[in-house]
């Protein structure tokens, strides 16, 4: 800004010329620029003046307008009702390929206490414990009447116990809206599901997380508001799975077995079915993991998955499929089953004495070890591992669980030529039922490696082919004469051409050796032989039947019998109807085996059969 001087020079020179006095210029000119001052000093203030009164206008305005929007709204709680809506919109349902419902989400409530804003604590906590006889009435007058502000109750009550709640009138007893996952099936396919709990939680809010299973392999999707609350589909069907657990628990109980586990799974897609593990639990009350004892002693442990057993003479197709791939053998090719059999110091030896010289099929009809090693030291150490970790018998399943990876096999660290022989016939090499569901599929589907998946119409790339066709036609066709006329007869269910091979291994002591009165009774199978659809899996721990010929633990007596009543079962469900079996068993019938006097006398317990 430039300003005006007080004293001009010419004003100053022409009042001198005139008589006029210098000091009237100044005293004009500096009253002149103190009104200019002034003036703007005025309007700055007017300004801010007109400023803040348009800024209380409008939040006065726009505090009318509430109250307006508030005055013409209904009277309820918007907060707690957008609460809601978002807890439910957290976590998708999982249901069974054909969309039924497997778990869901239920909106309910949670108790909650506020100690200090009671009017009668003990006539709460009375109240209290005959609401809920699990809770001590002695320990809620204790935090009543203590100096705890907040407390829980319990964390999901019914309607009934709520309304209960309610009639004892007490002010400092509060609710808070829950989402509770629901089971609707209970323990059917309890560990598939894993189950689910509570991780972060308000007393409006509660969070709701996957603790195993597909529950928590899929916790970020299931909770991923961006799938618009579509469901995940998974690959069983709720109703073969349903009959897979009813037949398991009889056969269970029937051959007084520690536990028991099935698996039935697509050829073509790789789908399971049905996988059931017993005993199970109820994933709506989840127990406790146990802390002592072995983990297949709780019900949480998934022996399907997780289990790693020596799975005894199903593993002797696999020397032998190879063999013929590598055109060093044919099915009717004659091998030296001369026993007993040394490797070093080792002696392998067979259940009977079956000559000197066996066909290549009846090695697999009439399982013997000897004959197997024969056919795997043809084949070498290198392609016998090689071919052994491409059918995925190194690395765990990649099956969509959780527990997957603590399936990892247990693979010998060396591999001479006496692990070499022992692996051949299923010793040395601990697996899971799963792992060896996926080898059976490989071979049922032409030699295309098959990965197992729990997840309906998933899009994957092709297997690899890691055995030719012929040779995996070959396998299937020695496997369904097992049936026809070797160890698994009793497997035979008419028309439903049950191809398969019986194991039976003696466990392992945690200290080193193994029990002699202990086993693992194994049945891998495929049918129908003529166009290998499915794969079932059928296992027994520390199974034990009484026979003609006395107490037998035996595959042949125990899981093939079981295995033929879940095909029985699930055959008419899945389409495969029997032709020319009029006496079909009802879908409901309860299984109970017999076992014909003197059929079979010459079988023996010992393992490898």
């Amino acid at each position: 800004m430039i300003r005006t001087p007080l004293r001009p020079l010419a004003r100053i020179l022409r009042a001198r010329e005139r008589g006029e006095n210098p000091d009237d210029i100044e005293a004009e000119n500096r009253r002149a620029r103190h009104e200019k001052i002034q003036d703007r000093a005025r309007r700055r203030a007017e300004g801010r003046l007109v400023l803040l009164a348009a800024c209380f206008i409008f939040a006065y305005g726009l505090v009318a307008v509430r109250m307006g929007t508030l005055a013409h709204s209904s009277p309820s709680e918007p907060r707690a009702a957008v609460l809601s809506a978002q807890i439910m919109s957290q976590r998708a349902d999982i249901t069974d390929r054909r969309g039924r419902v497997l778990a869901t989400n239920l909106l309910t409530h949670s108790i909650y206490a506020h100690p200090h804003q009671m009017v009668d604590p003990i006539g709460a906590a009375r109240g209290l414990a005959r609401i809920f006889p699990d809770l001590s009435e002695e320990k809620l007058i204790a935090d009543f009447t203590g100096s705890r502000k907040f407390m829980w109750i319990k964390r999901k009550i019914s309607p009934e116990q709520m309304q209960a709640v309610h009639d004892i009138g007490e002010p400092g007893l509060l609710f808070g809206p829950r989402e509770m996952r629901v089971y609707p099936n209970g323990p059917i396919a309890s560990h598939i599901l894993g189950g689910s709990g509570f991780g972060n939680e308000g007393v409006n809010s509660a969070e709701v997380i996957g603790i195993a299973g597909v529950e928590k392999a899929f916790d970020a999707w299931l909770r991923d508001p961006a799938n618009d609350g579509a469901p995940l589909q998974l690959s069983i069907d709720l109703t073969l799975q349903q009959a897979m657990e009813e037949v398991l628990a009889s056969g269970m109980d029937v051959m007084n077995a520690k536990g028991a586990t099935g698996i039935l799974l697509e050829i073509a897609s790789g789908e399971i079915m049905a996988m059931a593990s017993l005993p199970d639990f109820d994933p709506n009350d989840r127990p406790r993991p146990l802390l002592t004892g072995e983990p297949s002693d709780s019900p949480l442990f998934n022996r399907a998955v997780q289990g790693q057993y020596e799975l005894g003479s199903t593993f002797k197709i696999f020397p032998v499929a190879q063999a013929i791939d590598l055109g060093l053998i044919n099915p009717s090719t004659q091998i030296n089953a001369q026993a007993p059999m040394r490797i070093g110091k080792f002696l392998i030896n067979d259940f009977h004495n079956y000559g000197r010289t066996l066909s290549t099929t009846d090695v697999i009809v009439k399982s013997s070890n000897v004959a197997t090693v024969r056919i795997a030291q043809m084949i070498g150490v290198d392609r016998q591992k090689d071919f052994l970790e491409k059918l995925g018998l190194f690395v765990p399943t990649q099956i969509e669980m959780v527990e997957a990876p603590t399936g990892q096999p247990l693979v010998p660290s060396r591999w001479p030529a006496v692990t070499s022989a022992t692996v051949s016939f299923g010793h040395g090499l601990a697996a899971s039922p799963l792992h060896l569901a996926a080898a059976y599929a490989t071979i049922g589907n032409g030699g295309k490696r098959v990965t197992p998946t729990l997840i309906h119409n998933r899009q994957r790339p092709e297997g690899e082919q890691i055995l030719s066709p012929r040779a995996a036609a070959m396998a299937v066709d020695m496997l369904r004469q097992v049936v026809t006329r070797g160890t698994a007869r009793k497997a035979e269910v008419e028309g439903y051409e049950i191809a398969g091979k019986t194991g039976t291994a003696d466990k392992p002591r945690a200290a080193g050796g193994y029990y002699k009165n202990k086993v693992i009774a194994t049945f891998a199978s495929v049918f129908p032989a003529s166009d290998p659809k499915y794969v079932l899996i059928v296992a027994l721990d520390e199974p034990s039947i009484e026979t003609a010929a006395g107490e037998s633990r035996t595959a042949g007596y125990t899981a093939v019998p079981v295995a033929a009543e879940v095909v029985r079962r699930i055959g008419p469900l899945l389409g495969l109807h029997a032709i020319g079996d009029e006496n079909l068993p009802m879908i409901n019938a309860r299984f109970e085996p017999r076992v014909e006097p003197g059929e079979d006398t010459e079988l023996k317990l010992v393992a490898n059969q």
